[in-house]
């Protein structure tokens, strides 16, 4: 245990995430469907959602051993799905799951931690190496990759040394702007966690929120009718072979209104969301209406609260053991694109 953390923030290295990783897969994939014209959102609305009442989930693949946090697709093409895998690298399916094909094997494999892909064009995609979710054997990356070309070749895009990357997040108004969430090495205090954001498509990258040298970033959010709104949440964190420790002063919720060159800590600004030492923090904005932010907190009073006023007040919503028990997993949170009350974790 260590000593200048809180009990509860300690945690366990034991237990099993696949149901998780499913719920956290099914969740992404909801979310992609933010950015379905709203012509497709009447056109949904039409049918009878009863008719759905029999329908159950069924694994459809890849038959792979291991988990997966890192899921993503197009509006663009309802069918076509990548996926990142912890020590397998990224699988493509272009008939909705039921056939997969692994898409890095020549270029680069290992674990993924994070897919998006550009909401202008299909074919880039861009893929982060390493898993966050840092349980006892937890695995790291080698950076960013991305494709122009639906995965036919790949490029590296550096950030070699963040080892550990939660999130890639493309402007969805120039490609060339790209955001990357980096927890960083998580066995040592380093200076590669933070948020770092490229303008010339990956070329060069600039840190553009950094903490400490403990505290990492651990999710991004746009804001989706502005996204130079943006709302990052921060992560103290650090393991070693045998214990973890999540939480400390460097946990917290940030948010921009220009693009990420000034920040403001919630955390200490905003009312209603609790004081004290946070751990892990998980955040999603409502596609439908972009002043409600959702997010799931680990902390005492940890639960889910909810922002009506893009995070200048906050309500406490509900709580949850499980979040406190294993907050590593059990902190991802996704919005409903149509429903402003729906959220998924």
């Amino acid at each position: 245990m260590s000593l200048d953390r809180p009990p509860y923030l300690e945690r366990s290295t034991f237990g099993r995430p696949s149901r998780l990783a499913a719920v956290a897969a099914y969740a992404a994939l909801t979310a992609i469907a933010a950015v379905v014209p709203s012509t497709a959102s009447a056109q949904a609305a039409a049918y009878d959602t009863s008719a759905f009442a029999a329908l159950r989930w069924r694994e459809v693949g890849p038959y792979r051993g291991g988990r997966s946090v890192a899921v993503a697709g197009s509006a663009q093409r309802p069918l076509e799905y990548w996926m990142g895998t912890v020590g397998g690298g990224v699988f493509k399916t272009t008939d909705g799951g039921i056939n997969w094909a692994p898409m890095t094997d020549r270029y680069f494999s290992g674990t993924i931690g994070a897919i998006a892909v550009d909401p202008r064009n299909p074919d880039v995609v861009w893929v982060g190496g390493g898993e966050t979710c840092i349980r006892g054997n937890v695995s790291h990356g080698d950076g960013v990759w991305m494709t122009n070309n639906a995965g036919r070749t790949w490029s590296y895009m550096g950030l070699k040394e963040t080892e550990h990357i939660a999130s890639v997040d493309v402007d969805p108004r120039n490609s060339n702007v790209v955001y990357v969430s980096a927890l960083g090495p998580i066995f040592t205090a380093n200076e590669h966690r933070g948020l770092y954001k490229t303008v010339d498509g990956g070329k060069t990258w600039n840190k553009i929120l950094f903490i400490n040298d403990s505290t990492g970033a651990i999710d991004f959010q746009f804001d989706p009718s502005n996204p130079d709104v943006m709302y990052v949440a921060t992560w103290q964190a650090n393991r070693t072979p045998w214990s973890m420790s999540s939480g400390g002063a460097g946990s917290g919720l940030y948010k921009s209104i220009d693009g990420g060159r000034t920040w403001t800590n919630l955390t200490k600004t905003a009312k209603g969301l609790p004081q004290g030492i946070y751990g892990k923090i998980g955040i999603a904005v409502s596609p439908a209406k972009s002043n409600r932010i959702w997010a799931i907190v680990e902390h005492d009073s940890g639960g889910l609260y909810r922002s009506d006023d893009a995070g200048t007040t906050w309500q406490f919503l509900n709580g949850d053991r499980r979040m406190r028990q294993r907050a590593w997993y059990y902190s991802h949170i996704y919005a409903d694109p149509r429903d402003t009350n729906m959220v998924y974790g």
